[in-house]
């Protein structure tokens, strides 16, 4: 009779793909939930939140092993380690590149399927490892879609830059520097800080006094609210303050209208691309968390739904999630999304980086112009 019932039980598995799919896939997360980052990590968290609402949907039954790295990549190294030996199928994140780079290299030792949802440093990625996938778009589009847009709306000649000396900041800004030299932009200032300094006025100074045309930050969210705070305070005025993604896509730095007006950034995602399910995405997310997503959100979303389908889809073994996420494609809130080598990259999405503007305290879409809310306000205005 048991053997029977074993029998149906197996003969409705094959022929219902649902109910295949209902055994539960365990798939690690590690994020920065708590320390300096947590802000951002909040919008990684939520995402993925509503990614597995979704998995259920589709009655795949994530179970979810969460990791704090709080930041740090030693804490993020002792997580992979922990969840490799845990059995998952994969694992979405970390946030952070320092924390990112690191972990993507036990993945690669402990053959675990990783997929990095939004850290920008090139190295990940250009690394020839088989098993590391990045959904975002690196470092190097972050500074050439930027300096793209500002020559779209002027003629700067000059630039300074000033950036966090982390992985981020300084891969960020080493591919920034070799774009604007193509581009016939010189570099009059190259400024590195620890981040979390309390002042940055004397540096801020000394970058006024060569007069740039840009100005380039690369910062997490305190950051970039007390460098464009300090930037007024000294005077500074160039055609274009550009932020490096990161802090300056965050609604805590928009909502500080007094220094974050007309600041350009770049980022990964808007709700208002005609990507399917951007802005039900949007809405969703604020019904449920009370506030707007950032990109960091939406990719982490969109990774942790990549990962749930595909070691569901493959009973959650690693090499065949793996294998799966090389040959898949997807399309989903983040646009097109397949995992290709090219230009040095290995495992790396092609995806298309946006322009936003702040405009009277909300973020507006200004490049590409196919994907344009509003026009650009150029140059930077006055400070009042």
């Amino acid at each position: 009779m048991n053997r029977r019932i074993v029998a149906l039980a197996t003969a409705l598995c094959l022929a219902l793909p649902g109910a295949a799919l209902a055994a539960k896939v365990k798939i690690g997360f590690i994020n920065s939930i708590t320390g300096p980052e947590a802000p951002i990590g909040e919008n990684l968290s939520n995402g993925v939140t509503l990614a597995i609402e979704d998995l259920k949907k589709k009655k795949i039954d994530v179970e979810l092993l969460k990791e704090d790295d709080t930041g740090k990549p030693q804490i993020s190294m002792s997580a992979m380690e922990k969840l490799a030996g845990q059995g998952v199928a994969g694992v979405v994140g970390p946030y952070t590149s320092a924390c990112a780079n690191a972990v993507a290299k036990l993945a690669e030792k402990y053959k675990v399927p990783l997929l990095v949802p939004a850290a920008a440093k090139e190295e990940i990625t250009r690394q020839g490892f088989k098993w590391v996938y990045r959904l975002n778009a690196p470092a190097d589009q972050y500074a050439s879609s930027l300096i793209d847009a500002a020559l779209a709306m002027g003629k700067p000649k000059t630039i300074a830059f000033i950036y966090e000396n982390t992985d981020f900041g300084t891969s960020t800004v080493k591919t920034a520097k070799a774009y604007v030299a193509r581009k016939g932009i010189k570099v009059v200032a190259d400024e590195s800080y620890s981040k979390g300094s309390p002042d940055y006025r004397s540096t801020l100074t000394k970058i006024k006094a060569e007069k740039p045309d840009l100005v380039f930050m690369v910062s997490y969210v305190a950051d970039a609210i007390l460098l464009m705070r300090q930037s007024r305070e000294v005077g500074l005025q160039p055609q274009a303050f550009l932020g490096g993604g990161a802090g300056f896509t965050t609604v805590q730095f928009a909502k500080e209208k007094a220094i974050s007006n007309n600041v350009f950034s770049t980022t990964q995602w808007t709700d208002d691309v005609n990507w399917p399910g951007a802005k039900d995405f949007f809405n969703r997310y604020k019904a449920k968390f009370g506030k707007e997503p950032t990109y960091h959100a939406a990719c982490a979303y969109q990774a942790m739904v990549i990962m749930g389908e595909t070691a569901a889809a493959n009973g959650g073994d690693r090499e065949k999630t793996r294998a799966g996420l090389r040959s898949g494609s997807w399309k989903g809130i983040m646009g097109e999304v397949k995992f290709e080598d090219y230009e040095g990259f290995n495992n790396q999405n092609r995806h298309q980086m946006l322009i936003l503007q702040i405009q009277n305290g909300n973020f507006e879409t200004v490049f590409p112009t196919k994907f344009a809310s509003k026009k650009p306000i150029f140059p930077f205005p006055r400070w009042k």
